[in-house]
């Protein structure tokens, strides 16, 4: 009986190792599953992180690089050049309106209020100084005119009895102070005629005979602008009633940035354009730089000339975009078509050495070199950003962003195509 139960106790024990062999092969296979997995999405990720860095300066490349094989450089027309020292016409771009003197623009009102009675002109009359604009009517003019005749009338009277009164004063005929008062009412009369008369100059009206009307006339010559009456209205003391621009002396102001102000002077040339009217060039001459900032976009107004002839045709107001000629300076520059844009940057194409295709192309081409077919070689060309200058006389002044070779080829015609090409994807011409 015992020996039966250590033989059960020995097939229990037997039983519990295996079941713990087996869970213990269990986890082991678990664990060795996981870390196979775990090697293979290592090995996954680093072969595409690698491939990335592998492919990404293939990409770069075919951002900044073209080629074009011997065929389509001579369909193209590309042609090349060096950068070139060049003696351009350095210029500031501004921008202004067109306006004249204080002095030649006028707002014309009344000094004494009235009903308008009739009006002599139409807006964009051209009219010469003194010119009688409208008139107006007023009864107090009449008794400026009275005051006027009864002064003077009263000054005939009172010089006679002057001159009397002196001799008889001078004779010791009479008290000197009878003399002394007529003397004192000339002068009052007198005052008062001329005080009269002032008036009725100032309002254009004459001393002689009497007349309510009152005369609006031109203080400039010029044409007519705005009309801001009608007869049968009310014109009031103060308010403009006409107005008369002389646009013979029209000049510019121009708004110029702080950033700027070292390199303009008076005497400099000038050459703009009306904003809305750009088929014209005009030429000033700057006369006057304020000393101030003009608003809050920190300019300052320059003020340049225009020659009477060139300003027919022009009225105040009128936008214009002007280029203001600095002092000639010696810069680095290439013909203007050889820069081209591409978003927000500027470059241009410098031609890489001539060289064999290779890489992956090989291959191909050892076929086509084995099969007859002649082979034409690449030439490869490369963007080089640029911050371009000013633009005279065909020419562009450049500044590379970075270093280039002192006798880099610069593709001076058909850059544009390049541009195209590159933007396609940067593709290879065979």
């Amino acid at each position: 009986m015992k020996n039966i139960n250590n033989l059960t106790a020995n097939s229990v024990t037997t039983k519990n190792v295996k079941s713990f062999w087996q869970r213990t092969q269990s986890l082991i296979s678990l664990r060795a599953l996981r870390f196979s997995l775990f090697a293979c999405f290592a090995v996954i990720f680093f072969g595409c992180n690698e491939k990335k860095a592998e492919e990404k300066p293939e990409e770069e490349k075919s951002q900044t690089e073209v080629a074009l094989n011997e065929s389509q450089y001579k369909t193209v027309g590309i042609e090349t050049g060096f950068v070139e020292n060049r003696n351009l016409n350095k210029v500031i771009k501004a921008n202004g309106y067109t306006t004249v003197p204080p002095q030649n623009s006028a707002e014309v009102s009344t000094l004494i209020g009235g009903t308008v009675k009739d009006i002599f002109v139409l807006e964009g009359t051209y009219v010469n100084k003194g010119k009688v604009l409208a008139t107006i009517q007023n009864l107090e003019v009449i008794e400026m005119q009275e005051d006027y005749h009864s002064a003077t009338a009263n000054i005939e009277y009172l010089q006679l009895e002057y001159n009397r009164q002196k001799t008889l004063s001078d004779e010791n005929v009479n008290p000197r102070k009878v003399f002394q008062e007529v003397k004192s009412k000339l002068a009052a009369e007198r005052a008062r005629a001329q005080a009269a008369k002032n008036k009725l100059e100032a309002l254009h009206v004459s001393t002689k005979g009497s007349t309510s009307l009152v005369p609006i006339v031109a203080p400039i010559s010029g044409y007519v602008g705005k009309i801001s009456i009608a007869k049968g209205a009310y014109a009031q003391t103060g308010v403009a009633l006409f107005e008369v621009v002389d646009n013979s002396q029209m000049h510019l102001d121009l708004n110029v940035y702080e950033k700027d102000l070292g390199s303009i002077s008076i005497g400099q040339v000038i050459d703009f354009v009306l904003t809305n009217q750009s088929n014209k060039s005009i030429k000033g001459k700057i006369f006057g730089i304020n000393k101030s900032f003009s608003n809050e976009s920190k300019t300052v107004a320059v003020h340049a000339k225009i020659e009477p002839a060139d300003a027919k045709g022009l009225i105040p107001g009128m936008y214009v975009s002007a280029n203001i000629n600095i002092t000639n300076a010696t810069v680095p520059a290439v013909p203007k078509d050889a820069v081209v844009r591409n978003a927000d940057k500027y470059f241009v194409y410098i031609q890489e050495e001539e060289h064999e295709e290779h890489g992956e192309h090989e291959e191909s081409d050892k076929k086509k070199t084995a099969s007859g077919t002649p082979h034409e070689n690449e030439i490869h060309f490369k963007a080089v950003e640029v911050i371009p200058g000013t633009t005279d006389l065909g020419f562009t002044e450049i500044k590379f962003v970075n270093d280039v070779p002192a006798h880099a080829k610069i593709v001076t015609k058909g850059a544009f195509y390049l541009l195209s090409a590159m933007k396609g994807g940067g593709e290879h011409g065979h």
